[in-house]
């Protein structure tokens, strides 16, 4: 239970406990430091994991929500959403902006403000399972409250 006394999954766990009471973190036995760690875990779809993914993108930071079972499309990301200089952010600026280390950035509860996109094949999931401030944590959610609770935009970025 000491994960739970973190204060990045603290910040994670008040705000979906006021989106919903019935949302919690869970602590998980095993790692769920990348998508697979955390299918395995969870014993679920590998797909069913969100990856979230800071990029930098023309001026600011840009979070993309996306399948653990695929990749972000720089292609896609730049056509679909009109931004012409998109590259993956460094671990340090990952910790500067959202808060949380790489393995551990959850969809909500970053530092500073920044725009949230969506990969739409999340969709295919009654379930899906994201990260809670650190990579032992997750939380259950959604698609449909997924989207609620980020704000998010919901579009094709992965191939």
């Amino acid at each position: 239970m000491i994960l739970l006394n973190k204060e990045p999954v603290k910040r994670v766990e008040k705000i979906i406990k006021e989106f919903s009471p019935k949302l919690r973190v869970k602590i998980l036995d095993s790692s769920a430091r990348t998508a697979t760690e955390a299918a395995f875990s969870l014993n679920c779809d590998v797909g069913a994991i969100v990856k979230s993914l800071l990029f930098k993108t023309d001026k600011e930071y840009t979070l993309f929500l996306i399948a653990g079972d695929k990749k972000a499309s720089l292609k896609k990301i730049k056509k679909n959403i009109k931004f012409s200089d998109v590259s993956m952010a460094s671990a340090e600026e990952v910790k500067t902006i959202t808060g949380y280390t790489i393995g551990g950035v959850s969809p909500v509860g970053h530092l500073k403000n920044v725009s949230i996109y969506i990969d739409k094949s999340l969709g295919r999931f009654a379930s899906l399972f994201a990260a809670a401030g650190h990579p032992n944590c997750i939380f259950e959610i959604d698609f449909l409250n997924l989207k609620k609770i980020t704000n998010g935009i919901i579009e094709d970025i992965t191939e």
